[in-house]
């Protein structure tokens, strides 16, 4: 009875088909992954975020998945990440330490899984907005001699947050005289402290503080006979 036989041996063909479609031990497939922690922080451009990234791969019931691998790449902004691709662990995420980007405002980090869309984590990165005359402005002294208080000049980023290891340059522009350092670069407290010594003629001194692309700012003083 061939016929029989070759539907039988058919029959047995799919069971086994559908048996390894349902196979419990194949691999979940990744329907998603959601940033758990770490979207939307603010940091210095340049430096690392405070807080680590944290993503989870979700299956197609919202379950965590473990061991499945989640790749990370720079979407905009610059600046690096660690790792670059990760296996989900057992509660179906990973971690990941974010460097922004030296110039940016606006950067962005993207997730992704075989199958999927990326998925966007955003940051914000503090540039230079504002330099402030924290101290030894229009002062006077004789000529050719140093000012009795130095000069200290603070850099902040947006919302009045001080940045650290920003370059700032001093330049006389009227009057002679000198600073020192001419070029310095801010501490913890987003500060640099210089000595400005006046030129040898009496009357207006002045110097200008530049920092990055921002305008210049003027330094006054007097310098007497």
């Amino acid at each position: 009875m061939p016929c029989r036989r070759s539907s039988v041996a058919a029959a047995l063909a799919l069971a086994a088909l559908l048996a390894c479609a349902k196979d419990p031990g194949a691999p979940v497939p990744v329907a998603g992954i959601v940033v758990v922690q770490g979207d939307a922080q603010t940091a210095q451009a340049g430096r690392a975020l405070p807080s680590p990234i944290v993503l989870r791969a979700l299956d197609s019931t919202g379950a965590a998945v473990s061991g499945r691998t989640i790749t990370l790449v720079i979407g905009t902004g610059g600046g690096t990440v660690t790792p670059t691709s990760s296996e989900t662990n057992a509660g179906g995420e990973i971690t990941a330490a974010w460097t922004l980007g030296p110039g940016a405002t606006s950067q962005s980090l993207l997730a992704s899984a075989p199958g999927l869309g990326p998925v966007t984590v955003n940051a914000t990165g503090l540039v230079p907005s504002q330099v402030v005359i924290a101290q030894g402005n229009d002062q006077s002294a004789r000529v050719g001699t140093a000012l009795p208080t130095q000069i200290v000049v603070r850099i902040l980023g947006n919302g009045n947050v001080p940045l650290v290891g920003i370059p700032v340059a001093f330049q006389v522009t009227a009057g002679g005289g000198s600073f020192t350092p001419q070029t310095a670069t801010t501490n913890v407290t987003g500060e640099v402290t210089v000595r400005w010594t006046l030129g040898a003629v009496a009357g207006a001194n002045t110097a200008g503080v530049q920092v990055s692309t921002l305008g210049a700012v003027t330094l006054t003083a007097t310098a007497t006979p």
